[in-house]
């Protein structure tokens, strides 16, 4: 049982609420109640996020790709240097890496994960013995850490737009259709040993990464599971497509494929007005990464549009350059007011920005990720989130402002406790496991950085 004295329900805030969990879902919830011996008791209790792009490998690069080299730097350029960082790569150094991402995110607030694998193979190209060895480190931590997990699988292959080669350090993503088949179902083998709020869907790369014929045979794959993609996060990927199918990326997704509410589109960043109506009304969801394109220069995602369109949306870490929930809330918005010179820009109407935000992203990840989560409420997965409402940025608030204290001028030490479907993994701000993960990612990081 939890006892909150303030809870978020779906129809707004309620004070002394008791809820219960049975079996990672939330069986009940009582308002105007009072604690019982044994209750974990909370300030405040939130849904928790799911954090809905990540590629935790990544994690290890931080700090390393922002020193200026010759000429103008950009996301083509920290591409490449990521390229050369997986050369030296081992599985044990992804397990590791992903514990540590895996913790950050759960002591951030986020209770589930969506991450967006796509090194499959060795260094070069060659087969691991298990086809799922990659994968199997990803599971290793998210049962270590105790995350919900939607796992995605990558199709990655060819190199770019119009087919070409895979080349450096892509040659470790590759795979044909073919290939890619029999990747995913190993995959969803060793997933059956994970948590039943486990999922495993598809993430064809891009379509630069894949072509017509390719997609179309990888989608019946998902089987009913999510289905991510990256789209239009550069001007280069976008005019690089129309060159070479005749149309721009989200125009030919929706022109072509069976685009809905199963879909995630991840950045979705340089669109038309028409092609933003468009897919916001598809029901897909915009997988927005703030954090992540503001630190590779990839551009503001268009919000008001979308917004009116009436297209859900949720948020992800990424790179994992920096992992911070409220900070990925903050920069979503912020983005939004430079690029429009005005104030509060992320809501409709009249409102709350910190609430639109907050909710918003909650129902928009749970929807990305395949999970019945995003609120409080009998029969979803306890994915919960407390708060300390006695903090300094948050103790002067009436309740109608508690999101937006914590969007706009809360760290994320005011998270105190985070369950993932009931697993109860932080308590009083730190995970449980959180000196054993921190041990063993500075053994492989050290590793991995003399290597390089």
């Amino acid at each position: 049982m939890i006892f909150a004295e303030r809870a978020l329900l779906p129809d707004g805030w309620a004070e002394q609420v008791r809820i219960t969990v049975t079996g990672g879902h939330i069986t009940g919830v009582a308002t105007a109640a009072a604690p019982q011996p044994g209750d974990t008791r909370v300030s405040a209790l939130l849904p928790a996020l799911s954090n809905l792009h990540s590629h935790a490998f990544q994690r290890a690069m931080a700090g390393m790709t922002e020193h200026r080299i010759a000429g103008r730097d950009s996301f083509w350029t920290w591409r490449d240097l990521m390229y050369r960082f997986l050369d030296r790569l081992t599985p044990e150094q992804m397990e590791a890496i992903a514990a540590l991402v895996f913790m950050e995110m759960q002591e951030a607030g986020y209770a589930a994960v969506g991450e967006f694998h796509y090194v499959h193979h060795q260094p070069g190209g060659g087969a691991y013995a298990d086809i799922a060895e990659l994968s199997n480190r990803i599971f290793a931590a998210a049962h270590l850490t105790g995350i919900g997990l939607t796992h995605l699988p990558v199709l990655y292959t060819y190199g770019g737009a119009g087919e070409q080669p895979l080349a450096a350090g892509q040659l470790r993503f590759g795979n044909t259709v073919d290939r890619f088949a029999a990747l995913l179902e190993a995959t969803r083998a060793a997933a059956r040993t994970l948590p039943a709020d486990t999922r495993v869907g598809i993430a064809p790369h891009s379509l630069r990464a894949t072509n017509p014929e390719g997609l179309a045979r990888a989608l019946p794959l998902a089987a009913g599971n999510p289905i991510h993609i990256h789209v239009a996060e550069q001007p280069k990927e976008v005019a690089d497509i129309e060159s070479w199918l005749g149309a721009r990326p989200v125009e030919w997704l929706l022109a072509n494929t069976p685009i809905g509410t199963d879909w995630c589109a991840i950045h979705a960043t340089h669109m038309t007005a028409q092609e933003t109506a468009a897919l916001a009304n598809s029901g897909a969801v915009a997988g927005l990464c703030p954090i992540t394109e503001a630190n590779l220069g990839d551009g503001p995602f268009n919000g008001p549009g979308w917004l009116a369109a009436g297209g859900a949306f949720g948020i992800g870490s990424d790179s994992n350059v920096r992992i911070s929930l409220t900070e990925e809330l903050r920069t979503l918005e912020y983005s939004q007011r430079l690029r429009d010179i005005a104030r509060n820009v992320m809501v409709e109407k009249d409102g709350s920005v910190g609430q639109c935000l907050y909710v918003g992203a909650a129902l928009g990840g749970a929807q990305a990720l395949g999970r019945k989560s995003g609120q409080i409420e009998t029969g979803f997965l306890a994915d919960l989130t407390a708060i300390d409402l006695s903090h300094p940025t948050l103790c002067a608030l009436a309740p109608d402002q508690i999101l937006d204290g914590l969007a706009f001028a809360a760290p994320d030490t005011v998270i105190t406790d985070l369950w993932s479907a009931g697993r109860h993994q932080v308590k009083e701000g730190r995970h449980l496991h959180r000196d054993q993960i921190i041990t063993t990612w500075r053994k492989a990081v050290k590793a991995l950085i003399d290597a390089v």
